[in-house]
């Protein structure tokens, strides 16, 4: 199937380019509720899917063990920005594991932003493991594993007992099993399986429900979607997505976004989970898709609207900060996703 052309990018009032993706919402029962594109496209979640890698360690008593904060619990959900208070939060998990950064196995890079960059340069610092997006959800796998009693070298290697971990929760959160899945490797290093995007939605449908789930896994889910509803800055950072709309929407929903045009949500008020793919990769359009999405199934407030509004067509503009064109999504394509 051909997905269609959901977003478009204009320069003045000319279209000039286009991205295609697939959209899928799916409720908790495993019924497909709305689709556009193919919904069994197998894609790599890549980090939209750290909620449900982070399961085993609330689950399994870790995070208690390890007395993780709510903040922290989100950062282990997290594609952070590598500001100060990514950094020194995921430094502190790893203090509570008896350990430090020279644990993590998920390479270095510059934080995102460029006044965190200039503070390196300020310091004559380098970036290090805890700078990396991904340092929150490597600081809870090495703390699940010194909780369990297990070596944390090679945690990334799909057989570690924290891996094995990892994956039997996502199998059982999207109904299937990954034994005949694509298999990669993700950029902090941890394996990543690929999944038709209706079973990615349907996980998320049940981690914002609890349907279907032992009452552990239950409990588990909710605390980690409220963790991220509730500390929405730990989750990516300042002029993210993924913080702003959590924090705008105070609880109704979750999103998480992963590389190459991947995101998806939980919406308990409605039962469903979301799971979408722009086609070339493209943040830009996938966070659009997304706004667009929300904006189609929910009955927004006027502060909500405002927050969704400009990633529903972000304004482009020049090194002048003239406006140039927009990010909108194709008038009417989102239409089908009307609850």
């Amino acid at each position: 199937m051909d997905n269609p052309v959901l977003v478009e990018v204009t320069r003045g009032t000319a279209v000039e380019s286009r991205h295609r993706g697939a959209v899928v919402i799916m409720d908790a029962d495993g019924g497909r509720v709305a689709a556009l594109g193919d919904a069994d496209w197998q894609v790599f979640p890549r980090s939209a899917i750290k909620a449900l890698q982070a399961l085993p360690l609330v689950e399994s008593g870790a995070a208690d063990a390890l007395d993780l904060s709510e903040a922290e619990l989100a950062l282990a959900c997290a594609s952070h920005n590598g500001e100060a208070m990514h950094v020194n939060a995921a430094r502190v998990m790893l203090m509570k594991a008896g350990t430090d950064e020279t644990a993590l196995e998920c390479g270095s890079h510059w934080p995102k932003r460029m006044e965190d960059v200039a503070a390196l340069h300020r310091a004559d610092a380098s970036p290090c493991p805890l700078h990396n997006n991904c340092s929150g959800k490597h600081a809870g796998f090495v703390g699940l594993a010194r909780t369990l009693g297990v070596d944390p070298r090679g945690y990334v290697e799909p057989e570690h007992p924290v891996q094995r971990e990892a994956r039997a929760a996502m199998e059982e959160m999207s109904g299937m099993s990954f034994a005949d899945m694509a298999r990669g490797t993700d950029g902090c290093s941890i394996p990543t399986y690929a999944m038709p995007l209706d079973r990615l939605a349907y996980a998320f449908a049940r981690l914002g429900t609890g349907t279907g789930l032992d009452p552990v896994r239950a409990e588990a889910a909710q605390r980690l979607y409220d963790a991220c509803t509730s500390v929405p800055e730990m989750v990516a950072g300042t002029e993210r997505f993924c913080t702003d709309v959590m924090r705008a929407f105070a609880g109704r929903v979750f999103v998480k976004t992963g590389a190459e045009g991947v995101f998806t949500a939980a919406v308990p008020e409605l039962g469903v989970g979301i799971a979408l793919k722009c086609e070339d990769g493209a943040t830009r359009a996938a966070e659009t898709m997304m706004a667009g999405a929300l904006a189609q199934l929910l009955d927004l407030s006027d502060d909500e609207h405002a927050v969704l509004a400009p990633w529903i067509a972000p304004r482009l503009v020049n090194w002048n900060g003239i406006h140039v064109g927009d990010v909108r999504a194709v008038a009417g394509a989102l239409d089908a996703l009307q609850a």
